[in-house]
């Protein structure tokens, strides 16, 4: 399994930018699709953004196209977040994790576990 931390949250103002970053550790990262997702208080988590293992295909839910990028860096181990244009309604804890890139769907726990999140806030 691999293991994921995330980073780069913060307090940000509406029109603004974050980067966030997810590093993996485990020698096989580098085969796995892998998504980011978000949960606002009150809601279920959703997936926001996904790529493949190749990072040659990406897929994003409506509400963040054109506004969010997701990349991957295998020689670092680690799958970033671009997000600009932030709304309020982007406010959530941002987590990652391995994907079924057909579904969209999280591979946990079966490829790895959910990490500690990174928290997004966005203020209008």
């Amino acid at each position: 399994q691999v293991q994921l931390v995330e980073s780069g949250g913060g307090l940000v103002q509406a029109g603004g930018s974050l980067r966030l970053s997810c590093a993996a550790s485990g020698r096989i990262f580098s085969i796995y699709d892998m998504g980011w997702f978000r949960q606002a208080p009150g809601k279920e988590r959703e997936f926001v953004a996904g790529i493949r293992w190749s990072g040659s295909t990406t897929y994003y839910v409506d509400s963040v196209k054109g506004r969010f990028t997701i990349s991957r860096d295998k020689s670092k181990k680690t799958v970033y977040l671009q997000m600009n244009s932030l709304k309020p309604e982007d406010t959530a804890v941002y987590y990652c994790a391995p994907i079924d890139f057909a579904t969209m769907t999280p591979e946990v726990p079966s490829l790895g576990s959910w990490g500690q999140g990174t928290q997004v806030t966005v203020s209008s």
